[in-house]
């Protein structure tokens, strides 16, 4: 390969993400601390992405113990270790070939996984069925989406597969749209509500797109990311009788079912809706669901696992999704293992329940007033304003940026809120995402921030964003040292 233009078109055209931008820029500025240079920070706090630990929420005992014995199989005569963690890992081991973690697993994932995540759908869905021959083991929530998006993009130009997208959506979504060759079909959330899906606007986003493009999918992330909305049951049956009429494949993202937190909130999947409407929905409309062992509550990102369940997808139509998974020949096994404790957790009686249930219930308590405490934080800033959350990780503030401000981005050829997050990074050591990594409308500006972290963390983030937010707003009421006074220039060019 000689040059650009000898590159593969379709990932020449991924669009490029600002926060591959602010995360080299946190790298560097990391650096040049260990090198003692002089910052008015000690280090750099990032909580951009949804990655609890690296925030520093601890992983969950009982889950590390058993990964722990299936990697060290000598740790099964370890007497300080609970029985029920020598059990559940002596169970795992005979699941893998050979009785071991080290050995491949089939490509959708191994037997006991499958059935172990079927068993929680329907507990879950209250009895709703779930078979595991549904159920497809895939290295995180994106992969399985890709898998989906080969099965159903074709086309060119007007024939091209569309898929309608929520703005904002999940930061990673639009850069796996463009590598699967799909239209991104975008949907406006209303901000004004909370985030909620609005079916005027699902019209209207399907009514534009059918002059450019053939839009066959859906997509729904319930709970919001990174909005933190939850739909009711009303709304979700809304959103399945639109994509019955309009025959549209649904692809619900359920990542966070386990971090709702609202008050008077419940999650309700889907699938269950679904299942509970007349029969020409529930044995008609397609749908693929997906959850991941590195979102929410459990927060294992680097173990890299999770599953999407298909309903109502032809047999001749589903094998492919298995042959699509064979390209991985089979996800990582310690994920596996990790993503059978997720959806079967100790039972009461179990020696570690006590323990395992103190742990989730810390967590979700500290993800609950953390949503909290940043709403209400955010909501006394000038120039700011945050709906509340009621699920998923993160708090997604919109941002009043000053029109000096915006004049200055364009000069940097960037948007104003990365700006605003390139000048708190370097100022105050704190990594936010900027929402146009999320897809906004023209003139809007959001930050994203994840709250499932420890509070101190949350305190100091939240204290050196006021400092930061209040400083520039000054400097930026007056108009004769506004810009002048701050200089990105080495910034903006070296990354």
């Amino acid at each position: 390969m000689t040059s650009l233009q000898q590159m593969n078109p379709r990932v020449r055209g991924i669009r490029a993400s600002p926060y591959d931008t602010l995360q080299s820029l946190a790298a560097h500025i990391t650096d040049q601390i260990s090198q003692a240079a002089q910052k008015a920070f000690k280090d750099v706090v990032d909580v951009s992405s949804g990655d609890p630990h690296k925030a520093g929420v601890k992983p969950i005992s009982f889950v590390r113990q058993v990964l722990a014995v299936c990697l060290y199989p000598e740790l099964l005569h370890d007497e300080n270790l609970p029985l029920d963690v020598k059990l559940r890992a002596q169970k795992l081991l005979e699941a893998c070939d050979g009785g071991s973690v080290g050995s491949y697993s089939a490509s959708s994932g191994l037997l006991q996984v499958q059935h172990s995540v079927a068993e929680f759908i329907s507990r879950r869905d209250a009895g709703v069925p779930s078979f595991f021959q549904n159920i497809f083991i895939s290295s995180g929530s994106q992969r399985a989406l890709m898998v989906i998006m080969k099965l159903l993009v074709s086309g060119e130009g007007k024939t091209q597969t569309g898929v309608l997208t929520p703005l904002p959506c999940p930061r990673t979504v639009p850069m796996l749209l463009d590598e699967a060759g799909a239209r991104l079909v975008p949907y406006q959330l209303r901000e004004d509500r909370g985030w909620a899906v609005d079916l005027e606007e699902l019209q209207l986003a399907v009514e534009t797109a059918r002059r450019s493009c053939h839009p066959r999918a859906l997509y729904i992330s319930n709970p919001g990311n990174p909005t933190g909305h939850l739909q009711d049951r009303n709304s979700i049956e809304e959103v399945i009788k639109f994509a019955a009429a309009e025959g549209l494949f649904l692809l619900v993202n359920e990542v966070y079912q386990d971090s709702v937190y609202g008050q008077s909130s419940e999650f309700c999947s889907y699938k269950k809706v679904l299942f509970e409407m007349a029969r020409k929905f529930s044995e008609t409309v397609e749908l693929a669901s997906f959850h991941s062992l590195s979102n929410g509550i459990m927060g294992e990102c680097g173990l890299r696992a999770g599953y999407m369940e298909l309903v109502n997808m032809d047999p001749a139509v589903m094998r492919f999704a298995e042959t699509m998974l064979c390209t991985d020949i089979s996800t990582p096994v310690i994920g596996q293992l990790a993503l059978e404790l997720m959806v079967s957790p100790p039972k009461p009686g179990d020696a570690s329940y006590d323990t395992y249930t103190q742990e989730v219930l810390y967590r979700q308590v500290t993800l609950a007033q953390n949503a909290q405490r940043a709403w209400e934080f955010l909501n006394g800033l000038p120039g700011m304003s945050c709906q509340p959350a009621m699920g998923g990780i993160y708090v997604y503030p919109r941002l009043n940026i000053p029109p000096g401000m915006v004049t200055q981005a364009k000069i940097f050829r960037m948007e104003a809120d990365v700006l605003y997050c390139q000048m708190l990074l370097e100022e105050e050591g704190v990594c936010v995402g900027a929402g146009c990594e999320n897809g906004q409308e023209d003139g809007n500006y959001h930050l994203r921030l994840c709250v499932l972290v420890p509070p101190a963390t949350l305190e100091e983030v939240l204290a050196h964003l006021s400092s930061f937010h209040l400083g520039l707003l000054d400097r930026y009421s007056h108009p004769d040292r506004g810009v002048k006074d701050i200089d990105l220039g080495e910034t903006s060019t070296r990354f």
